[in-house]
């Protein structure tokens, strides 16, 4: 029989040994990555259209990537993805799972790209895999306001810091101040797409971060952003390539808008041959593909160090970019923003070998918004916010299945969050030579409504993929209009859209 001293010590240890259960199990809860909690990898490109991978048809001929590719067979290509128009709100749009629209008090503001934005009005969800036991990191291109949220939303981060440093804001390849982990700044030399692969890879290996955490890492590699310089060891390759020249370099455009006829980026040379500048087509297409060269390199050293630190099937890899570039398509140089296939779209690849499947093509096309959600199921994890955009894991684990929602993505130029409720007139509502617009997709065809007062643009991308044949002045094509308007002003209502209500009206011929 126990005395009371004795029955008051057992239950002190019996309390003590709670505790420590207690402590052990959400000790467990946030342990090393799990196939139900595995690490995230997601690997962004810059100016990387779907285009230049060897695996999506639509590349030339003499395209090689096999590092992506094979990356592709091992998990869920996506045929067309719509991320973003231009580099910053593609951006935001991936640390919020918002339309620009709706990305609360990000501005533009002092010397490009300077920008800036309230973390409590637009907070990052990299700070909720933080409080949820992720270990956060990212490494690259920063583009998103001068506050990078070290400490924050990221445990570990090594960036260049673009919209701090407008003085070496074109420093793409040499020369960057990188900033570590929020303290200090110091010039990077080597090349950065390599440097960059080489912290992802000390990263994954366990160097500088706790091994009993899953972790996500953000990889932004910029090899492909004008200026568009190869590394020293491509400036070589790819000699005597050739392709077709597109059919629309040169204006007019019959059937486009007023502003797509204005776009004029390409001259004739003394041969009636496109140039800019001193550099021929060619050459320009050239060297971008040079670029890319250190891309696929990348991607294969890192997938190489998951696979060497056993954590590639306890790994969901994405890999996209932010937006796509077009040379030479409807008159564009380097350009993106204009809603077109070759100025937008990216390359989408979802893998993590036995949890999803491996060699397929999924044809429905997403929106940037998607992909958060999707990386939030796959880390068990329910998002801390209403996001506009749809979890894809049911297309992933089956790409031929039905998909109820609106593929929509929104472009206001450098006009973020309810600064977006009023159009402006004018040149306030251009961008680049483009317009603010609204574009809704679905497997056949695409919409574009700009926010100004001219026409709209339908095409059948079965029949027509290089966008010529403007749909929405013919008269018999009214009825597939009318849906997609409906459908694009149903959207916006959905995500709350400011000025949904305020839309100039088009012009019909």
């Amino acid at each position: 029989m126990l005395d009371s001293t004795n029955f008051a010590m057992q239950k002190k240890h019996s309390r003590r040994e709670m505790i420590g259960l207690l402590a052990l199990a959400a000790s467990n809860a946030h342990s090393a990555a799990t196939p139900e909690r595995p690490n995230v990898l997601f690997i962004y490109t810059d100016d990387h259209s779907y285009r230049t991978l060897s695996c999506y048809p639509e590349a030339y001929k003499w395209v090689k990537t096999p590092n992506i590719d094979k990356l592709a067979k091992q998990g869920v290509r996506f045929t067309a993805a719509y991320n973003g128009a231009w580099c910053m709100p593609s951006r935001a749009t991936m640390l919020t799972g918002l339309h620009q629209h709706a990305v609360e008090s990000m501005k533009m503001q002092g010397t490009y790209p300077d920008s800036t934005y309230d973390a409590a009005k637009c907070p990052f969800w990299p700070k909720h895999f933080r409080a949820n036991g992720y270990f956060t990191g990212q490494i690259g291109k920063w583009h998103t306001g001068q506050d990078t949220g070290f400490g924050r939303d990221w445990d570990w981060q090594i960036v260049w810091n673009r919209p701090k440093y407008p003085e070496t804001s074109t420093h793409y390849y040499y020369d960057q101040p990188i900033t570590y982990h929020g303290g200090k700044t110091e010039m990077l030399k080597r090349y950065s797409t390599d440097q960059y692969a080489d912290w992802a890879a000390d990263f994954i290996k366990g160097n500088g971060r706790p091994k009993d955490k899953p972790w996500y890492l953000w990889l932004c590699i910029g090899a492909v952003h004008g200026p568009y310089t190869p590394a020293d060891r491509h400036m070589q390759e790819l000699k005597g390539i050739d392709f077709d020249t597109p059919k629309d370099i040169f204006p007019p455009r019959p059937g486009k808008p007023d502003w797509a006829q204005k776009i004029e980026q390409w001259q004739k040379d003394a041969n009636g041959k496109p140039v800019a500048g001193k550099k021929t087509l060619t050459e320009w297409v050239r060297q971008y593909h040079q670029g890319v060269l250190a891309i696929d390199e990348a991607v294969g050293k890192v997938m190489d160090t998951l696979d060497a630190t056993g954590e590639r099937k306890n790994t969901f890899v994405v890999f996209t970019s932010d937006q796509g570039l077009a040379f030479g398509q409807h008159g564009f140089r380097g350009t993106k923003i204009a809603a077109y296939d070759a100025n937008i779209r990216s390359p989408l690849i979802f893998s993590m070998p036995g949890k999803i499947p491996e060699g397929k093509v999924c044809e429905q096309p997403v929106a940037g918004v998607d992909l958060p959600p999707t990386i939030y199921h796959y880390a068990g994890l329910k998002t801390p916010w209403a996001m506009h955009g749809h979890d894809l894991s049911p297309l992933i684990q089956n790409p031929d299945a039905a998909w109820p929602h609106t593929t929509m993505m929104v472009a206001t130029g450098q006009t973020y969050g309810s600064d977006t409720n009023n159009i402006p007139k004018g040149e306030g509502v251009m961008h680049g030579g483009v317009p603010w617009y609204v574009m809704v997709r679905d497997k056949r065809y695409k919409y574009v409504r700009p926010l100004v007062t001219d026409l709209e643009e339908l095409y059948d991308l079965k029949a027509d993929p290089e966008e010529l044949n403007n749909l929405a002045i013919k008269p018999e094509h009214k009825a597939t209009l009318q849906k997609f308007r409906a459908a694009a002003i149903a959207e916006l209502k959905r995500t709350k859209a400011g000025f949904v209500d305020r839309m100039p009206p088009v012009r019909t011929a």
